[in-house]
């Protein structure tokens, strides 16, 4: 199958192209020019801005894609252009978008005026009624809206679209580097780690970026695929302190997780602004019982993976992003400091005592 990729030349797309050219198809990846040295030398390239590609609609049709991946379409102008430009060349469209949709992440921003919703999310659970999630807060991201992307490739006569909305994406080359300040502190040998309980607790849905790169090959690959919506990631959603445990245990990081409430932590400490009451969890059940979809590497393995890559191409400041004298002074000021036993995952002590965390 000859697949034109749109996109794919930062984190999650390379292991996608690799997968899909290791899949015997033919791909040539559109994109900009500014990075391809992590493209298999099999892949064809086509290099202009994405909202150029109905000047290239020639190029296209010589190629005739059989299928067009949209790895890169943030806003509804970009998903238009590109409809409007492969529309009667190719047969079939697979688009990534995100678990952001979901009317849960507009709870958890506090855009979304309703009960904390406890189910996880399924493909057929509500949107979000507010658009622009990210407006307004200096990202560049402005424009971008998931939900109008989708809508804008749906439903198109002769041109079926699969929908796939990605988790939160670990792994090598993740430029967000989403493990940093967890694996910093654990390097730099901290006595303990501390979290707001809340925040401890709190769950969201993740994916490994290889595990991804296969559940995007296979559905690419796979025609049942077609027309249907997917959630990807992996099948549990651990809580934040799970999650920072698993890291410690592949990174060689035996020490504690301190959980306190917010009114025991100065606000350096707080995480990021959200109510974190509202999990962020998909069901990723459709696409492993439709498509057969399961994850090639293991957590551990991902982890492991991540944790070598995150140390080769850790960020000169990242030890200097972080406050110690301000957790030192918190550590100092508990009771009996982080040296007592602790008790089972996840037990408490007294009302507004830490809760300890092996």
């Amino acid at each position: 199958m000859r697949v034109l990729v749109i996109g794919g030349t930062r984190f999650i797309g390379p292991p996608v192209v690799h997968r899909l050219i290791d899949m015997g198809h033919e791909v040539t990846v559109f994109h900009r020019g500014f990075a391809e040295a992590e493209l298999p030398p099999r892949a064809g390239h086509l290099h202009a801005d994405r909202m150029e590609l109905p000047a290239h609609v020639e190029t296209i049709r010589a190629f005739a894609p059989d299928l067009v991946l949209d790895m890169a379409a943030f806003t509804r102008a970009e998903a238009e252009a590109m409809v409007q430009t492969v529309r009667g060349i190719a047969r079939r469209l697979v688009v990534l978008s995100s678990q952001d949709v979901y009317r849960a992440y507009g709870i958890f921003h506090g855009t979304e005026a309703v009960p904390v919703i406890r189910a996880p999310a399924t493909e057929d659970s509500p949107l979000r009624e507010q658009l622009y999630p990210y407006r307004g807060d200096g990202r560049g991201l402005d424009d971008y809206e998931k939900i109008l992307v989708e809508r804008a490739v749906t439903g198109i006569p002769g041109l079926p679209a699969t929908i796939l909305r990605l988790p939160m994406v670990y792994g090598e080359g993740d430029y967000q580097h989403r493990l940093l300040f967890e694996l910093q502190r654990m390097d730099d040998g901290r006595p303990a780690i501390l979290l707001e309980e809340r925040f401890a607790l709190w769950r969201w849905t993740r994916g490994y970026v290889q595990n991804i790169a296969a559940a995007i090959a296979n559905a690419v690959s796979d025609a049942r695929a077609t027309g249907r919506t997917y959630n990807l990631g992996e099948p549990a959603a651990l809580s934040y302190a799970d999650w920072v445990r698993a890291i410690g245990r592949n990174a060689g990081w035996a020490r504690e997780l301190l959980l306190l409430p917010a009114d025991r932590l100065p606000p350096a400490l707080w995480p990021p602004a959200g109510n974190y009451d509202q999990h962020l969890v998909a069901d990723t059940g459709r696409i492993r019982v439709e498509l057969g979809q399961r994850e090639p590497v293991a957590r551990d393995e991902s982890l492991v993976r991540t944790i070598a890559w995150e140390r080769a191409n850790r960020p000169s400041n990242a030890a200097a992003l972080l406050d110690y004298a301000t957790e030192d002074a918190v550590l100092a000021s508990l009771s009996g400091g982080v040296t007592s036993p602790p008790g089972p995952p996840g037990s408490a002590g007294p009302p507004g005592a830490p809760a300890l965390l092996p």
